[in-house]
């Protein structure tokens, strides 16, 4: 479990997602408004698997206030447009948010994978 202390320093470092907004290190983009940017994971889970990020940090679901609820909305019609984009609409697709080191959170900056281009099994681990 981490300290508090911990926790704020991880919070307040910059992500590798803050330096692929900022265009510091490169990124497949496949969407980008003034609010979101989504692009292509560097590791794969499916066909595809295409990371959807606020532009501003929010480090975990956990950090979201009211005030975020029409930019977590827009995560989400985000994904539902790339996803028919991509031609996965129809057959499927999945949507997840990870939250914290026991869900798998890796990067401490709210993003929604979309995961689909093949058949997905539940549960999923």
């Amino acid at each position: 479990m981490q300290s508090t202390l911990t926790r704020d320093l991880l919070y307040m470092s910059e992500t590798i997602f803050d330096k692929i907004i900022s265009g510091e290190i490169q990124s497949d983009i496949v969407y980008e408004d003034s609010e979101v940017l989504a692009f292509r994971d560097i590791s794969p889970q499916a066909p595809t698997h295409i990371l959807i990020i606020p532009k501003n940090n929010i480090p975990t679901i956990n950090d979201l206030e009211e005030k975020d609820s029409n930019l977590i909305g827009k995560l989400v019609l985000t994904a539902k447009k790339i996803a028919e984009q991509e031609k996965i609409s129809e057959s499927g697709y999945r949507l997840v948010f990870n939250c914290n080191e026991h869900a798998g959170q890796t990067v401490f900056h709210v993003h929604l994978h979309l995961i689909g281009g093949r058949k997905l099994d539940w549960p999923p681990g």
